[in-house]
């Protein structure tokens, strides 16, 4: 059997609604890196013009960060939530930059 409605309306299991709004910078950064991805793809090689794993690596992570976290959403568990954050996506942004020129 199926609980009653309540007259309260419907609620929420879910990790609190403030904290889960679009993340503009966010997902900034993820459609930027996306874009010139798609449009430069040496960016993701190295001088010689082989493919950098790290730097994609660094960079697909921050690129998957910033997507799920621009658009919202939140993961449960604490490790996902910390590896897709907004911060998570600063992270590999930082260590891209590292990887690609040595600087911080």
């Amino acid at each position: 059997m199926t609980p009653a409605p309540s007259a309260e309306g419907p609620q929420s299991v879910g990790p609190d609604p403030v904290a889960s709004r679009v993340h503009i910078p966010s997902l900034l950064a993820a459609l930027t890196i996306m874009l010139v991805g798609s449009i430069y793809p040496l960016l993701f090689a190295d001088a010689s013009g082989k493919a950098d794993h790290g730097l994609a690596m660094a960079l697909f992570w921050a690129m998957s960060a910033g997507l799920v976290r621009g658009v919202g959403f939140v993961p449960r568990w604490f490790g996902w939530r910390w590896l897709l954050s907004g911060w998570a996506c600063a992270v590999g942004l930082l260590l891209a930059a590292w990887l690609r020129w040595g600087v911080l």
